[in-house]
C-alpha cells in the first residue's frame, strides 16, 4: 500500500519516492511508488496531475492521471515515453504535484464541507453525495425542496465563515472517538483510525481529501443553480478562482447581451422578456396569416382539382413551403365535402401529408405507412389525416403518384 503524504500535509507538492512497479497499462504507463503526495480520484474529488522530475531536469514526464487500486495502492499513469528514458524499478526519483490544480481542488473540497455544514445547520438538509467536475461542483442534499431565499442565505453564511478565516485542521480518531466528537458522517467498515477534517467551530467530518488550512483560502463561494434530483435537491457551486472566473464569464455574457439590446446589463432580463413576448405575438400573427393563405389556396386548388372516384383530388408538391403550412392547407381542403389532399414539401425535411373529408372512402393512415415504408421514412396517422417524414433525396413525387393511383379514375 502506498504511503499517502497528503494525509498529513496537503501543502507538500514536491517529494522523492522509490518506484515499486513500472509497466505498460494500455496506451500509457502505470507507475507505483512507495510514497506519494498525488491524490487519486476518490470521494468525489478529482485526481492530481504533475510531473516526474523537477522543472530543471532534462527529461520531465507528465503524470496525467492518478487512480486507486482495490488494495489501496496509488497508481500513477504517465506518457509511454517513460519506458524509453531508462526508468527502472527501485529507482529513487523526484516528483512534483501541479500546484494550481491542487489548490483549485482544495478550494472546491473545503468549500463543499463548509456548504454541507451550513445547509445542515440552517435547514436540516444533510449532504448525500458530492461531485467535483472540471468546471463546477455539486452536492446532493436530502431535502424535498430549497427556495431561492434559502440558497442565498446559505451562500451568505458560508462566505461569512470564509471571511472569518477560521482554521481547518486534520485529526485522526477511531470510529468510537469520532462518534463521541460528533462527526457529521462516519463511513462504515472502518478498522483503522479515521482521518477527520475540522473547520473550527463549524464542521467535523471524516474525509481523505485535500483541504486548505484556513477558510480564507477557499475564496469566494458562489452557488450557481439548484435542481430536483432523485435523492433530493442538487446544488451547483464554485469556489475560489473558479468563482472569480465564472463571475467574470457571466458578466461578460451579460455585457454582450446588454450591448445587443442597447440597454444596461441589469435590464437584460426585461429586454429578453419583451423580445419573447414580441416573438410570441409575431408568431400568432404569422399563424393567422398562414391560416388565411391556406384557406384562399384551398379554394383555388379545389376549383382546379380533377375528380376521381367521386372526390376532388389535390395532388401538389411545395418546394417553398414548410410542413406547418402544408398541414394547414390539407386541413382546409379536407373541410370541404368529397375532397382528398395528397401534399408534399421539403422543409424542414421531405414530408408527406394525406387528408380527406370526414368519413371519406380512403384510409390515409394506412396509405401513409405504406408510403413511408417505400421511402425509408416514418409516419402514420388516422383514417382521415396522416403525415410522415422521409430521408433527404426521397422521391416524394413517386409517393404522391402511388397514392393517387389508389383512387379510382
Amino acid at each position: 500500500m502506498t504511503e499517502r503524504l497528503y494525509y498529513t500535509d496537503p501543502t507538500l507538492l514536491e517529494f522523492d519516492a522509490q518506484i515499486v512497479d513500472f509497466q505498460p497499462d494500455g496506451n500509457r504507463v502505470r507507475m507505483v511508488l512507495d510514497r506519494s503526495a498525488f491524490y487519486p480520484t476518490s470521494g468525489g474529488q478529482l485526481h492530481d496531475t504533475g510531473w516526474l522530475g523537477s522543472a530543471t531536469d532534462e527529461v520531465r514526464l507528465q503524470i496525467v492521471e492518478v487512480a486507486e487500486a482495490d488494495d489501496g495502492t496509488v497508481l500513477h499513469l504517465i506518457d509511454p515515453a517513460g519506458m524509453q528514458v531508462g526508468i527502472a524499478k527501485n529507482s529513487l526519483l523526484h516528483f512534483v504535484v501541479d500546484r494550481d490544480r491542487r489548490r483549485d481542488h482544495m478550494q472546491q473540497h473545503t468549500g463543499q464541507h463548509l456548504l454541507s455544514a451550513v445547509f445542515l445547520s440552517l435547514f436540516g438538509a444533510p449532504t448525500v453525495s458530492f461531485h467535483m467536475g472540471d468546471e463546477t461542483c455539486t452536492i446532493d442534499l436530502d431535502t424535498k425542496g430549497l427556495s431561492d431565499q434559502q440558497v442565498r442565505t446559505a451562500e451568505a453564511r458560508a462566505n461569512e465563515v470564509v471571511v472569518e478565516d477560521v482554521s481547518v485542521e486534520i485529526r485522526f480518531a477511531t470510529p468510537d472517538e469520532a462518534r463521541a466528537l460528533g462527526v457529521r458522517k462516519i463511513p462504515g467498515h472502518v478498522e483503522d483510525k479515521l482521518r477527520l477534517i475540522e473547520i473550527k467551530g463549524h464542521d467535523l467530518n471524516a474525509c481523505g481529501g485535500t483541504h486548505v488550512s484556513r477558510t480564507g483560502e477557499i475564496g469566494a463561494i458562489l452557488l450557481r443553480k439548484i435542481e430536483k434530483v432523485k435523492q433530493g435537491m442538487r446544488v451547483e457551486f464554485v469556489c475560489g478562482r473558479r468563482a472569480v472566473a465564472t463571475a467574470r464569464q457571466d458578466f461578460d455574457t451579460l455585457t454582450s447581451a446588454a450591448a445587443l439590446f442597447s440597454s444596461h446589463l441589469h435590464d437584460v432580463p426585461v429586454q429578453i422578456r419583451k423580445t419573447i413576448d414580441d416573438a410570441k405575438s409575431a408568431g400568432k400573427r404569422e399563424f393567422k396569416l398562414q391560416e388565411e393563405l391556406a384557406e384562399f389556396v384551398a379554394l383555388q386548388v379545389l376549383s382546379e382539382a380533377p375528380q376521381r372516384g367521386g372526390v376532388r383530388v389535390v395532388r401538389k408538391r411545395f418546394d417553398d413551403r414548410d410542413l406547418n403550412y402544408v398541414k394547414l392547407l390539407a386541413q382546409r381542403i379536407a373541410r370541404r365535402p368529397n375532397a382528398v389532399a395528397l401534399l408534399a414539401c421539403n422543409q424542414p425535411q421531405p414530408s408527406l401529408v394525406f387528408a380527406q373529408s370526414a368519413g371519406g372512402p380512403c384510409d390515409m393512415g394506412a396509405w401513409m405507412k405504406e408510403a413511408m415504408a417505400s421511402l425509408g421514412g416514418r409516419g402514420g396517422g388516422a383514417r382521415d389525416m396522416a403525415q410522415g417524414g422521409a430521408p433527404a433525396g426521397a422521391d416524394l413525387g413517386a409517393a404522391l403518384d402511388a397514392a393517387l393511383a389508389r383512387i379510382p379514375a
